[in-house]
């Protein structure tokens, strides 16, 4: 497993994956209100780039010793 990288570049990291996830989901409104199955694709989008935010945060907390949580 590679190692883990700094608790700040985790944060930007999970910040981008947030940004993305809300445009993602904007867009995906955006699309369905127009009438286009195209927002199937934005909905995928946002699923995956919040999963990667979790992911991030969680590792940030690992990284710092945060982590708390009973299975992590």
């Amino acid at each position: 497993m590679p190692p883990l990288p700094p608790p700040a570049q985790t944060r930007r990291l999970a910040l981008y994956a947030l940004v993305v996830c809300v445009l993602a989901v904007a867009a995906a409104v955006v699309s369905f209100v127009q009438g286009s199955w195209l927002g199937i694709v934005w909905v995928l989008l946002a699923g995956l780039s919040s999963n990667m935010t979790w992911y991030y945060v969680k590792c940030g907390r690992r990284t710092a010793g945060q982590d708390t949580s009973v299975t992590g």
